[in-house]
């Protein structure tokens, strides 16, 4: 890792490398968390605290239970629930049974479920009531020999305490009870556990901790192999970072916003090992769609840290219940998973005091490379520098590096990346080179600072008459443009050009029009990136993570 021209712009106190070595296993850290932060609480869910004593002894006893079904070292457990109490008890439980996290997308179709259960070849899955028809219809078909079903009311039992009131007023009448036929009552799990012993396996840095499903966006959904040593090395890159913002907080304990699904590895990493490590408080977000909602509980806390993409910061912001909560004890606000405009982070800014630091990461990097400054109050438009102990270099198609300043495909090296896609050697060998790095699929361009600037994805640029539309560029700049409160470019066919410029918008001001939109764009975008279609929507189609849909926007006529 020579001449890393990005060190000379590192905050003070940053290093460039860490000991990514301090911990044998993930479950070393947290057992190491369980023990000296044991009093404190280590979740919040719907007016409920869950400390970090009770994950431990209940995900103890959840291990037991695991392992008292048979499942051998290096099975793999599926995890399909939203963020509730259950979600860290169950990874901390899987890891320490020596088992394979496999996170799960709750809003899965049948197939998609199908897909990933038998790619992964899960023995077991743990999955909320909910959810539990989309699992009735694949089961069969895959290798899961053990289902536990969980619900939202469950830790009642389990904790000295009550979510009663909640669970009545607001969900169940939403949701009624399900049995899926042959499963087990999470709460009867537990039980089972309890009666158990957990043997404890000895589990090395080089096993895997976690199958993470690629979105697919790029073909099928493949499983990224993240070991334990490389996850550990992200959670120790990304507390590195962080220190210049949190640094002033001294010994007080660190409470962050946990809005992302904890089955994206966004969350998994950030909010919930990162939280882990540093003996935070994280609070458990079920829905993050629910503005009102989320608003109303943030309200009830005192918050440092918050990681979101910027669909969440944006909605948040342009919220009328927005100031019901305090932001001044705000120190982070991590923006990753999509760009962050500029627009909103100006907004955000503005309404907080505290600036959208923008990072970069993928599945394939557990996941975070780079990273804006945590102390900046500024914008910059980029996604910031690599991490300690990580390196970036833009190829061109021929996987030479490009001269600094040319855009070309990022590639990642650094202990955070993957050890490859689950049983597919060709796929891993399509993204990693030679000499070990992993190649992204985005397209970006380094300063001389040592900034790096995605210009988009290769499959999402726009070919105008031979010239190359970003739509990244074109989003950012109708974004600033008032009354404009969300924005997505797409390429279409064009019988002229070969493709076209579209551009999609969520009106903030229901009185904008389309000649405005083109008089806006002429002023602001040279002749081939002005939009040739404007299509008008009255929301946006997202992923649960909140990344805009862009093939359905493109599909749309």
């Amino acid at each position: 890792m020579n001449n890393r021209p990005w060190l000379a712009s590192y905050p003070e106190g940053v290093p460039a490398d860490i000991d990514t070595a301090q911990y044998s296993s993930l479950v070393a850290l947290m057992e190491e968390s369980f023990q000296k932060y044991g009093s404190r609480v280590a979740y919040s869910f719907m007016g409920k605290d869950i400390s970090f004593a009770q994950t431990d002894s209940l995900s103890r006893a959840f291990a037991a239970y695991l392992q008292g079904l048979g499942l051998a070292k290096g099975e793999r457990v599926a995890i399909m629930m939203p963020n509730v109490p259950q979600y860290p008890v169950v990874v901390a439980a899987i890891l320490r049974a020596g088992l394979v996290v496999v996170n799960v997308n709750p809003l899965y179709t049948p197939r998609e479920l199908e897909h990933q259960l038998k790619d992964s070849g899960a023995k077991a899955i743990v999955i909320i009531e909910n959810f539990a028809t989309t699992l009735e219809q694949c089961v069969k078909a895959t290798g899961v020999k053990h289902v536990v079903l969980a619900a939202m009311g469950d830790m009642l039992g389990l904790l000295k305490g009550s979510l009663v009131n909640y669970v009545v007023r607001n969900v169940k009448k939403m949701v009624p009870t399900y049995n899926l036929p042959g499963a087990i009552r999470f709460n009867q799990a537990i039980a089972k556990g309890t009666s158990g012993t957990l043997k404890k396996p000895d589990i090395k840095a080089d096993d895997i901790a976690v199958l993470q499903y690629t979105g697919g966006t790029t073909g099928v959904s493949k499983g990224a192999v993240l070991l334990h040593r490389n996850v550990i090395a992200n959670v120790l890159q990304s507390e590195a970072w962080n220190q210049p913002a949190l640094k002033s907080m001294g010994s007080e304990q660190p409470v962050g916003v946990v809005a992302l699904p904890l089955y994206h590895i966004f969350a998994f990493t950030v909010n919930m090992m990162l939280g882990m490590r540093q003996g935070g408080k994280g609070i458990l977000i079920p829905n993050p769609r629910d503005l009102p909602a989320v608003l109303k509980e943030l309200a009830k806390h005192k918050i440092h840290t918050f990681p979101a993409v910027n669909t969440l910061f944006n909605g948040l912001a342009n919220h009328p219940d927005f100031n019901t909560v305090d932001w001044s004890h705000l120190k982070i606000s991590v923006g990753g998973g999509m760009a962050v405009q500029g627009a909103v982070a100006k907004l955000w800014l503005e309404k907080t005091g505290c600036s959208i630091c923008e990072g970069y990461g993928l599945s394939e990097t557990s996941p975070s490379a780079t990273c804006n400054p945590t102390d900046s109050k500024q914008f910059t438009g980029t996604i910031g520098l690599p991490l300690p102990n990580t390196s970036l270099k833009c190829l061109d198609d021929d996987g030479n590096e490009v001269p600094l300043g040319q855009p070309g495909e990022i590639a990642i090296k650094g202990p955070q990346v993957m050890a490859g896609y689950w049983q597919r050697p060709d796929e891993t060998a399509k993204v990693m080179t030679p000499d070990g790095y992993f190649k992204t699929g985005d397209i970006g361009i380094m300063d001389e600072r040592g900034y790096f600037k995605i210009v988009d994805r290769k499959k999402d640029m726009v070919l105008v008459s031979g010239f190359n539309v970003y739509p990244n560029e074109v989003e950012d700049v109708v974004a600033q443009m008032p009354g404009v409160m969300e924005c997505a470019v797409v390429g279409v066919a064009d019988e002229k050009t070969g493709e076209a410029v579209k551009l999609v918008i969520v009106k903030k001001d229901q009185a904008l029009t389309e000649a405005q939109v083109r008089e806006y764009c002429r002023a602001n975008l040279t002749g081939y990136k002005q939009p040739k279609v404007i299509e008008f929507r009255t929301d946006m189609p997202k992923t649960p993570v909140g990344k805009i849909l862009r093939r359905e926007l493109r599909d749309k006529k």
